[in-house]
């Protein structure tokens, strides 16, 4: 299948920029021996790994205002679209389901929500909104959904628990987990509550609206790139500093996704993205965008995937030292933690990760192969 002729390409290195840190933070060696950026924050707080989700739901709102710009102003189209959404939504929902069905296939105990089944989620509400809405309605929506989620979260009492709090087992959100999905369909680490979880998504949907808003920008065919840019830029600045102000009140929480963290992430993704817009599609500094690239045409199914490889070696077992361990636990001690120190073994096998799906993308990105979802 052919690359389109018309892409964004800092958004393209965006993306993969982003997927790539997704793989790389989600496949340490040893999770007993993480370095800290590498971390989600304890709970309240934000490391540079708690950006990664964030961002690449900015990057879906920014991407469908480029899929769906020019077909939305025919309102034939609009049928053929939602239904297309809806489609692309519910395959990226169950493929997020089918990772959590496998290697058990166990209904009773599988989780029901997650990554892929958020981002099939987010991508369906915000492309009907894209679809059926303008701009200042879109901003409306998400500055709603941020008062009201700051509102629900701060303020209605939690059932069976007491007044609204934060708690990672007494909040709302985890009180609705656990009503909605039970304790057996939750995030199988915590249990009593999910970070994907039902409630915590709403506010997950203003992330991609905010993403829709910089693409309209970006989009715009009568602003220069110079202003587009200082736009970017300016908006990012002042989500983020909102977000920091909010954030002493109502804390920056990925887990949660509070209103807050929903602004800190924006901002900074839109800074990111205005950044790379000015230095790659303005300045034409593109000749290191490769790699990026082939990570970014294919994200969603490199994800995928990586996923798979990760539970598919841990089905398979071999002896060492007279121990059967998993094909990924033979081979990080084997190559890695045999000669190197914990932390840096840890690293390398993220890295090395990250570098083998590459060498599989490489050549689909020089044949302009994309795997559509």
């Amino acid at each position: 299948m052919s690359v389109p002729n018309k892409r964004l390409l800092s958004l393209d290195v965006f993306r993969g920029i982003t997927v790539a840190a997704m793989i790389l933070v989600n496949n340490p060696g040893d999770w007993g021996h993480i370095y800290s950026s590498l971390e989600h924050a304890a709970w309240n707080g934000c490391t540079p790994t708690d950006l990664v989700f964030p961002f690449f739901l900015f990057i879906v709102g920014v991407a469908i205002v480029y899929a769906l710009q020019s077909k939305k102003e025919d309102i034939v189209n609009h049928t053929p679209l939602l239904i297309k959404a809806f489609k692309r939504g519910s395959i990226l929902f169950l493929l997020g389901l089918f990772l959590a069905f496998f290697p058990k296939f166990n209904p009773e105990t599988v989780r029901i929500l997650g990554i892929l089944q958020r981002i099939g989620i987010v991508y369906f509400i915000c492309a009907v909104l894209f679809i059926k809405t303008k701009p200042r309605t879109q901003f409306y929506v998400m500055v709603g959904i941020l008062i009201f989620y700051w509102i629900v979260m701060t303020f209605v009492p939690v059932p069976g628990v007491g007044p609204a709090n934060m708690g990672k087992e007494t909040s709302l959100a985890a009180w609705l987990d656990r009503l909605i999905l039970t304790e057996h369909h939750t995030w199988v680490q915590s249990v009593t509550w999910d970070p994907e979880g039902v409630l915590s998504t709403i506010p997950a949907v203003a992330t991609g609206i905010f993403g829709m808003l910089m693409g309209s920008i970006l989009k715009s065919t009568t602003k220069s790139s110079e202003v587009k840019t200082v736009w970017l830029f300016s908006f990012g600045f002042i989500a983020f500093l909102l977000g920091m102000a909010w954030g002493l009140s109502f804390p920056i929480n990925k887990s949660l996704w509070t209103s807050s963290y929903v602004l800190y992430c924006g901002g900074l993704a839109s800074m990111m993205l205005g950044l790379l817009y000015w230095l790659i599609d303005v300045q034409g500094f593109k000749k290191w965008t490769g790699v990026f690239v082939a990570y970014g045409v294919n994200a969603i199914t490199v994800f995928f995937f990586s996923a798979m490889l990760v539970k598919t070696m841990s089905l398979i077992h071999v002896n060492l030292n007279g121990e059967e361990v998993s094909s990924a636990t033979w081979l990080y001690q084997t190559f890695f933690s045999s000669w190197l120190s914990p932390g840096i073994a840890s690293l390398a096998w993220a890295i090395t990760f990250v570098l083998f799906f590459l060498l599989l993308l490489w050549p689909m990105y020089r044949k302009n192969i994309i795997i559509k979802i």
